[in-house]
């Protein structure tokens, strides 16, 4: 067993992410860990309630040291202020890992948007000697681009070799999505294998009670509302499918940096039936997927999200729902494959209309056999204890 492993993650708990139940297993089973992430921001791009945006700060969680470092607020709405946060945790990260990075034989990355997370890391191995898995959640330099920096040859040039040259120092690569592998091969340095650990469900989206929804047939989405998750579109799709069917709602649940534009959007269009409940707990999500007939899952056409699976898909999987998937790619070829819905591409408005009505005018005996097909893949590829098993093995065990 390791002496001590460091964590090094963007996000932490408070905010709600996979790495927290997976820092909570491991402490269960006895391992040291040490945690290094910045202030907590998400999802309003601001520093949390309770939390001081200080340089450094040092707290605990379940006994275990949390260093924590500053974050720049308004990110969410500038991508100056992103990027200037993915140097900002570049330059902190570097310096209090130099003080504390001695501790450490094992470093775990949680790559969940910014990859500059793991520069310091890499930078400091050959002084330190710790052996470092990353668990990549997103795919550079291809995000970067999405989130609106133009591609040029400059910035192609410097992003390219900074991918490379964190990849190329990491001993482990894990991926939450299988086609992030082939990308990833291609920046390589020299080949080493690239293993596939999916998100399992953050939460068990099942329940018998139902929380209160508009009467009548229920789409929801759920989750963070940005520019890429395309809900735009989406509500401009529903405008006619309400008019044509009065009973049907589509219900938004959650916050973010997009909120207040698409319900300005929602206002201007005069857009009925459309249901903003604000940002609920998580514990009472399932009650929701409960008094929902579909759950929803969109992201922007581009051809980054045509690879990824969201998170929330695997949450929806345990819901046994429905799932409209309004995406191209890796999710809507398991819908499909695994006929748990109804796909729509997501650029054409149109077709996410006709997508809503397929779902209105199906039977509940259609409906009900969406639901009972989700069980079959998550069981199949997004099992929870097999996946920790995985990632056990591949992060504990010498290397």
């Amino acid at each position: 067993m390791a002496k001590k492993a460091l964590i090094i993650t963007e996000v932490f708990d408070p905010e709600d992410f996979i790495i927290n139940d997976l820092v909570d297993s491991w402490l269960a089973k006895g391992y040291e860990l040490e945690i290094l992430t910045r202030n907590p921001s998400y999802p309003y791009g601001k520093v949390l309630e309770g939390y001081k945006n200080k340089i450094y700060s040092k707290s605990t969680y379940k006994n275990t040291i949390i260093h924590r470092f500053l974050v720049i607020p308004g990110y969410q709405n500038s991508l100056f202020k992103k990027i200037l946060n993915y140097i900002n945790y570049m330059f902190l990260s570097f310096w209090i890992l130099l003080f504390i990075g001695r501790k450490f034989d094992k470093v775990f990355i949680y790559q969940t948007g910014p990859l500059t997370n793991a520069f310091s890391p890499v930078l400091l191995k050959p002084i330190f000697r710790y052996k470092i898995t990353i668990w990549s959640q997103d795919l550079w330099p291809d995000t970067i681009y999405a989130y609106g920096l133009k591609k040029t040859k400059f910035t192609h040039f410097i992003l390219t070799r900074l991918v490379r040259f964190i990849y190329s120092g990491c001993d482990t690569i894990l991926i939450s999505c299988k086609g992030f592998r082939e990308k990833i091969e291609s920046l390589l340095k020299k080949k080493k294998p690239i293993y596939w650990i999916p998100n399992w469900p953050m939460i068990d989206g099942f329940s018998e009670d139902k929380a209160i929804l508009p009467e009548g047939f229920n789409f929801t989405f759920a989750g963070n509302i940005g520019k890429v998750q395309n809900l735009d579109q989406i509500v401009s799709a529903f405008k006619s499918v309400a008019l044509k069917h009065p009973n049907a709602y589509l219900n938004i649940i959650g916050d973010g940096s997009y909120l207040e534009e698409l319900k300005r959007i929602c206002e201007e269009e005069n857009l009925p039936n459309i249901n903003f409940t604000g940002r609920k707990p998580v514990s009472e999500m399932p009650n929701y997927f409960a008094a929902s007939d579909v759950l929803l899952i969109s992201l922007v056409d581009v051809p980054l999200y045509e690879i990824m699976i969201p998170s929330k898909f695997q949450t929806y999987l345990t819901a046994k729902k429905p799932i409209y998937g309004v995406m191209k790619g890796e999710v809507a070829e398991l819908i499909n494959q695994y006929n748990l819905g109804v796909t729509a591409l997501p650029s054409s408005i149109e077709e996410i209309e006709t997508g809503f009505d397929k779902f209105i005018q199906l039977s509940k005996e259609e409906l009900a056999e969406f639901s009972t097909n989700s069980m079959e893949l998550l069981n199949e590829s997004f099992d929870e204890g097999k996946t920790k098993e995985n990632l056990n093995t591949l992060f504990w065990n010498d290397q």
